[in-house]
């Protein structure tokens, strides 16, 4: 794969994909119907990772706004969560800053059949650490060093390991900001890092240029999404996941359900209940 921080040059006066740009918004019918084809793949991904024993790692990366979570929900929400995992680790504790750096994300790798979804991952070194300052130039330049063996590491023991960057423009981050600021239903969303990482935007146009130079190796390219559009995203990403992982549908005995047994002796009692209120 070509480096993307070399060919694709992620200007911030041009759109990623120029086509992609061009189209219209995704209609809500079409999308749900295309969602609901690839969660049947899905099903049958999962099926097969578990029936092969398969470990795999999806990293989402990305800006602030870009669209992680909600890429994570549509590819989560008709699996199981016993085999599709999502990690999610806070800030680190005081112990955990004494630690090796990928120390405390090593508990959390797949197993056989499982798939570790990481919302944000040891790329913060590259990212939010580097440009809020929460870590020294040296560490950044030794992390990014030092991540291109750790993966080849992870995928050498078996590991199938997935990395994509949800890349939105400057003004598309700015709208979805702005709507976590004023919808009471996205306000959590919205942290004084958040803020913070806003106004430096170029800061992080380097870090992502560094980070995708270093770090996009053949065992573990980086893969690239529009998300300007959350919906395209979303269906192209899981798309990509199906393609990315050889796997078939397993065979199934059909299913009838049996008979209810009859009630026999048995009489509803008649105590009172404590309802849930009808209002609506």
């Amino acid at each position: 794969m070509t480096k993307p921080g070399k060919k694709t040059k992620h200007s911030e006066s041009e759109p990623l994909n120029e086509k992609s740009a061009g189209k219209s918004k995704i209609k809500a019918k079409d999308y749900d119907k295309e969602l609901a084809r690839l969660h049947i793949e899905l099903v049958k991904l999962q099926e097969w990772v578990v029936a092969k024993g398969l470990k795999v790692c999806i990293v989402f990366e990305g800006r602030d706004g870009a669209g992680k979570g909600g890429t994570i929900k549509a590819l989560t929400e008709r699996v199981s969560p016993r085999v599709f995992r999502v990690v999610a680790l806070p800030s680190p504790t005081e112990r955990e800053k004494t630690q090796m750096y990928v120390q405390r994300y090593l508990p959390h790798f797949p197993a056989a059949g499982e798939v570790v979804i990481w919302d944000r991952s040891w790329y913060n070194r590259a990212g939010v650490e580097r440009v809020m300052g929460f870590t020294s130039d040296a560490a950044v330049k030794q992390f990014l060093q030092f991540v291109p063996a750790f993966e080849r590491l992870m995928t050498t023991s078996g590991i199938i390991l997935l990395k994509y960057w949800l890349e939105v423009s400057e003004e598309e981050q700015t709208r979805r900001l702005v709507a976590r600021i004023e919808d009471g239903r996205k306000t959590w969303k919205l942290s004084p890092m958040d803020l913070k990482s806003f106004s430096r935007w170029y800061d992080y146009s380097r870090a992502r240029d560094d980070m995708f130079a270093a770090t996009d190796s053949s065992w573990a390219p980086w893969f690239v999404a529009d998300s300007n559009d959350k919906k395209r995203a979303r269906l192209n990403i899981i798309s990509h996941l199906l393609s990315s992982i050889p796997y078939k549908a397993l065979p199934r005995e059909k299913v009838k359900l049996p008979k209810r047994q009859k009630p026999g002796d048995y009489v509803d009692p008649k105590y009172p209940s404590k309802l849930v209120p009808a209002k609506f």
